[in-house]
């Protein structure tokens, strides 16, 4: 059987989460600060709303890729090429791999860019910016996160009270028990604790997996562009199988629900999202990809896949993962 193209795949779904604290925006005296945004939802109105950025789950989804990367692809039967910057996930990626920036001194952008695709997996799907003196080289990322938005009404945090005993430092090791007991000190301090259900956006670009955006043309063949592919789509289930983030160690979020629609498409489109801050984003969905197909009469150029559960979007990627493969632009 013949394998689909996927030009481009969206993610719109909600997800509940209970009692997590994945995003904060740091600390002030012994209170941890949640963060909180200003949206208008559908009912036009405005709300501030508890919000995990979509730098925090573009970095989940990153770490994921790059555990696969190096696990390898199972139908090539190897791991996938990474910078030396990267193999130990240095946030600058293959900026910081100085082998890498003395290849490119004095070699132009485009090939610059065909270096930088030809080692890395990860600079390749997140993107980059080659900079140095003279340089200032653009790799726009093949993954896009939006706010994962909490929705009105539905969404509430709150602030825990909390206390670690901490012994006084002055009294000296041979004190006797009680006297050590008398001593102790109580630092209290306030943690945060988030539920709800969020409005999640997310968009792939799969035809620019190894694409050069100066050059306009692959720096890499079908086959290892379809590991590529295959890894990126893996990293996307895992990122809402597991969302990583902060105080993971003591509030691992409860994830109660997630559904929603994937769409992607076979032809040159961009694959439809809406917001699920919008009660009717599924119905919507649905009648975009129908306006969409009457552009393309006979391709079923926008395919949509509902879920109700994270089982079933489990299921959805696995599909896609044996059944397609990424869109080749012509060159």
């Amino acid at each position: 059987m013949s394998k689909k193209n996927v030009y481009s795949l969206s993610v719109s779904a909600r997800a509940t989460l209970d009692l997590h604290s994945l995003n904060n925006e740091g600390g002030e005296g012994n209170q941890i600060q949640t963060r909180m945004v200003d949206i208008v939802a559908d009912d036009g109105r405005l709300h501030n709303v508890n919000a995990i950025s979509g730098d925090m789950f573009k970095h989940i989804q990153a770490e994921h890729l790059y555990h696969v990367a190096r696990d390898g692809d199972a139908q090539e039967g190897r791991g996938l090429p990474l910078c030396a910057a990267c193999q130990v996930f240095d946030a600058n990626r293959i900026s910081a791999d100085a082998d890498f920036m003395a290849q490119i001194e004095g070699k132009s952008d485009a090939e610059a860019i065909d270096l930088l695709l030809k080692t890395c997996v990860l600079d390749d799907v997140e993107g980059n910016l080659l900079t140095g003196e003279g340089r200032s080289t653009p790799r726009k990322s093949v993954v896009e996160f939006g706010w994962v938005v909490g929705v009105p009404e539905v969404t509430s945090t709150d602030s825990y009270f909390h206390v670690k005993y901490a012994r006084d430092r002055g009294i000296k090791a041979e004190a006797d028990e009680a006297t050590r007991q008398s001593n102790l000190e109580q630092r209290i301090f306030h943690r945060p604790a988030s539920s709800g259900v969020y409005a999640v956006v997310s968009h792939y670009e799969m035809a620019r997996i190894g694409y050069n955006d100066i050059a306009q043309r692959y720096a890499l063949d079908d086959e290892v562009r379809a590991a590529r592919y295959r890894a990126l789509l893996k990293s996307v289930l895992y990122t809402f199988v597991h969302p990583k983030g902060a105080m993971r160690a003591a509030q691992m979020p409860h994830i109660v629900a997630f559904e929603g629609v994937l769409s992607y498409t076979t032809a040159v489109l961009p694959a439809p999202t809406v917001s699920p801050l919008n009660a009717h984003y599924a119905e919507e969905i649905e009648g975009i990809t129908q306006a969409l197909n009457g552009l393309h009469p006979g391709k079923h150029a926008v395919v949509i896949r509902p879920f109700d559960s994270l089982a079933a979007f489990a299921n959805i990627v696995r599909e896609l993962v044996d059944q397609t493969t990424p869109y080749a632009l012509a060159v």
